[in-house]
């Protein structure tokens, strides 16, 4: 039982981003950097109310959405049904074993034949794979996960097995910017990245601390109480979902996107890519038809402030300098 989505006090920008993840997954994963006990783990695991369920086949362990698409390795397999959108926990100590999956020792003890035993990303295929304290990962895993983003699928050759499976998650990951730096590599990976501080005022504090004390007394009473809001909240990324595909980008929006990624420096164009579809993310929930430049404004900050080079001349920080690029460019 989590603690509703909808209840979250503050941490606005977070809860954003989050959201337009829900409504195009294409968006890509978002990295939330802050103060420890700021709602970033709450905020993660809380997301999987607002997500509509998918159609699976039961008894695949990969969440294929048809027959057809059931890996070769899998056994039998039952009829089409339908399932929450898997948000799936990495732990920090997690094996590559865990991770990628591995020889089912049970089965080859018992029956004397090698079977594969799915990790934790078939278990996250079509969901969201969530690891906290990222920065923390080790080296083999960051460079694992690094391997199935690109190619959106899990190959896994070992102790005789040779087993393949589609592994297309959004990734999400938090942590603490005190207890190191992410790797660059993986950095790039993430489309949104929002940074997320203690409240600042004693009545926010106040509201945060009461709401959390309610939710602790009496968890299923207080998700009774916020039912109504939830499903306000579910139904609002539903029907973005379904309207997302149909909002308009002109070829003004695409210049706003390309000259403020220019200004800020930022290479390639995963910035640009990402720009866009939050922002016809952020549209489709706002209810409009085409994408205008304010959208492009509020999502700015999220999408391009980890890709910026380090200007060791400059000693603002990334979202101050993605600030100053907006009001430049888009004024």
């Amino acid at each position: 039982m989590t603690f509703p989505f909808a209840a979250i006090v503050g941490q606005d920008e977070m809860r954003l981003a989050l959201t337009l993840t829900a409504i195009d997954p294409g968006v890509g994963g978002v990295l939330v950097f802050g103060d420890r006990g700021t709602g970033k783990s709450t905020a993660v695991r809380a997301l999987a109310d607002l997500l509509p369920p998918i159609e699976v086949v039961e008894g695949c362990p990969c969440n294929s959405a048809r027959p057809e698409d059931v890996p070769d390795w899998v056994g039998e397999t039952g009829a089409t049904t339908t399932r929450p959108t898997p948000v799936v926990d990495l732990p920090l100590g997690a094996t590559e074993d865990r991770v990628t999956g591995a020889l089912d020792i049970e089965a080859a003890l018992r029956e004397g034949r090698k079977a594969y035993e799915p990790g934790l990303l078939a278990r996250a295929n079509r969901g969201y794979l969530y690891i906290d304290e990222i920065n923390l990962l080790e080296d083999h895993v960051v460079d694992l996960l690094l391997d199935v983003a690109q190619s959106g699928e899990n190959v896994v050759e070992r102790e005789g097995l040779s087993v393949r499976h589609p592994a297309r998650f959004v990734l999400v990951g938090s942590g603490n910017p005190e207890e190191g730096e992410l790797r660059p590599q993986l950095l790039d990976r993430f489309g949104l990245s929002v940074e997320v501080a203690s409240p600042g005022t004693v009545d926010e504090r106040v509201e945060v601390v009461r709401r959390r004390d309610a939710y602790d007394r009496d968890p299923a009473g207080y998700r009774a109480d916020w039912a109504e809001a939830q499903a306000a909240a579910r139904a609002a990324v539903v029907a973005a979902r379904e309207r997302v595909r149909d909002v308009v980008a002109g070829d003004d929006v695409l210049r706003d996107c390309a000259e403020l990624c220019i200004a800020l420096g930022s290479d390639g164009l995963r910035g640009e890519l990402t720009l866009l579809r939050a922002a016809r993310a952020l549209a489709a929930h706002d209810g409009a038809d085409r994408v205008a430049r304010d959208h492009v404004r509020r999502v700015a900050p999220m999408a391009l402030r980890h890709r910026l080079r380090r200007d060791p001349l400059d000693e603002a920080g990334s979202g101050a300098r993605v600030g100053r690029a907006v009001e430049e460019v888009l004024a």
